[in-house]
């Protein structure tokens, strides 16, 4: 156990030296009423998907509008964006058209309106618009096969890659140009894509990210990147998007097919579950968010439990599991860390500057509930470690006792190529650094993980098989190959 009043060591310099990767919300409908303030609220809900860019686009069955801005979904749009967005949707004949729309937040260096989603192209079959969730690993190769047949590159977006294969299918006279370009890729993908007279939605044959379909009080679908835009539509759920599957809604309704079977063993992230989906939604399973997390904090209990005298949670992803460990532990749950609502989650921050000042804003120590206090903190998982050591810091200012460290995951050793916030190993504390290492570096008196078996036998409640789950972050066991995916310095990220 690190001695508590010995000088912490220096945190590494990890944070501005690599890309960051992203993690995206999308969604999409067809023939609603008011297209584009469903759109919103859909967004809106998923704000916490990202945060750094919003954008709608819809289609009156001839052209399609795209409004796109960088900021939050409640910065991005008004009054007048949404009027302008509805009024489109609704000029098409018969039937109202469809919207699309699209959070981001983004790579270093990216972080700027041309990266905004969703992204609109126009070639033979008229327009069309994409939004995108994911990274596509063999995006570089695919990119220079194209180039080398002429195709001309906008962006340095693997997005642009996906439309070009579309393009190039459809003028090949392919009988379904869609799925012949999704057979191409390879790696995470929710694409939700507007043509003028439909909606299509395809998920990877891995099942990656989650991507659920819904029905709306009038009998119109729509599909969504978790069942928390559902909800605040008044759509019910009805299933997941299949991996492999594409989804058509139309004036006709709802159709299906696949462009490729799912793959065996499936490998829907397992972070998802950890830190990135809402509590209240439910993804892969019928369990909700919240429940699966309060289980893993049951769990970290069993492993790791620790002589304290109250569970205090690291806000706002740290709650549910230590709603969990406080539970089998018998100790007092207490709020003694309180989030400022008004800064945004720090680990989507693009770079380390603007993470660094976040810290120092986002969270203030109830002093009253941990002076004197031996403290269990909870929370879900350490990338950088970075905000952590602040907060122990004030922790320990504020006159906190003893400090006993919980993560409710196991440390993330690993590379993400898949889609989220941790692509170099030099960003992540726990690659170089032994569980007592970081316990000196962050200047807690004990520190422990929930471990991988933990963890899988946690998600396995929902009813996949703890083996269909991505977990290549923290055992560096990857579902596909990744060698060629260190083209992610080459081509930028954009959901």
């Amino acid at each position: 156990m690190p001695d508590p009043a010995q000088e912490p060591i220096p945190l590494p310099q990890i944070l501005e030296d690599r890309e960051a990767r992203e993690k995206c919300g999308v969604y999409g409908a067809w023939g609603v009423e008011d297209a584009g303030t469903h759109a919103y609220l859909a967004l809106f809900s998923l704000q916490h998907r990202g945060q750094e860019s919003a954008g709608i686009a819809a289609t009156d069955g001839k052209t399609i509008l795209r409004h796109a801005d960088m900021g939050l979904v409640a910065r991005v749009f008004d009054n007048d964006s949404l009027d302008r967005l509805n009024a489109h949707a609704a000029a098409r004949p018969r039937v109202a058209g469809g919207a699309i729309g699209h959070n981001r937040y983004s790579t270093t260096g990216a972080s700027k309106l041309e990266n905004a989603q969703p992204m609109v192209a126009t070639f033979g079959a008229g327009d069309v618009a994409v939004a995108h969730n994911g990274n596509i690993v063999n995006a570089a190769p695919l990119r220079a096969r194209l180039e080398g047949a002429g195709h001309l590159f906008r962006t340095s977006s693997d997005t642009e890659v996906v439309l070009h294969l579309l393009s190039a299918a459809s003028a090949a006279g392919d009988d379904d140009p869609l799925a012949s370009a999704l057979a191409e890729l390879r790696g995470a993908f929710n694409l939700i894509f507007l043509f003028r007279d439909r909606v299509e939605a395809a998920r990877d044959p891995w099942g990656w990210r989650p991507l659920v379909l819904g029905v709306m009080p009038d009998g119109r679908h729509a599909v969504a990147s978790e069942t928390v835009a559902l909800d605040v539509l008044g759509a019910e759920f009805v299933r997941e998007v299949e991996p492999g599957e594409i989804i058509t809604l139309n004036d006709d309704g709802l159709s299906s097919r696949r462009f490729a079977d799912a793959e065996r063993p499936l490998a829907h992230c397992i972070f998802e579950h950890v830190y990135l989906a809402s509590p209240a939604s439910k993804i892969f399973g019928p369990r909700t968010v919240q429940n699966i997390r309060e289980l893993m904090g049951e769990r970290l209990w069993r492993e790791s439990p620790a002589q304290a005298d109250i569970i205090v949670p690291m806000p706002d992803s740290g709650r549910s599991a230590a709603l969990g460990y406080a539970r089998a532990s018998g100790l007092p749950y207490r709020e003694g860390i309180i989030p400022n609502r008004y800064v945004g989650r720090t680990f989507i921050k693009p770079t380390g500057k603007e993470r660094a000042a976040a810290v120092r804003l986002k969270l203030n120590i109830v002093s009253d509930i941990v002076r004197g206090k031996r403290v269990v903190i909870i929370d879900d998982s350490i990338v950088r470690g970075t905000t952590t050591r602040a907060k122990m810091d004030q922790l320990r200012k504020a006159g906190a006792q003893e400090i006993h460290l919980r993560i409710a995951s196991p440390p993330i050793r690993n590379a993400c190529f898949f889609g989220i916030d941790f692509p170099s190993t030099k960003e992540l504390v726990a690659a170089n650094h032994t569980v007592d290492e970081i316990a000196r570096l962050l200047g807690v008196d004990s520190l422990a993980y929930l471990t991988i078996d933990g963890l899988k036998d946690v998600v396995g409640q929902q009813g996949a098989p703890a083996g269909d789950y991505c977990t290549a972050c923290f055992s560096g066991v990857y579902p596909i190959d990744v060698n060629g995916a260190t083209a992610r310095d080459a081509l930028t990220k954009n959901c």
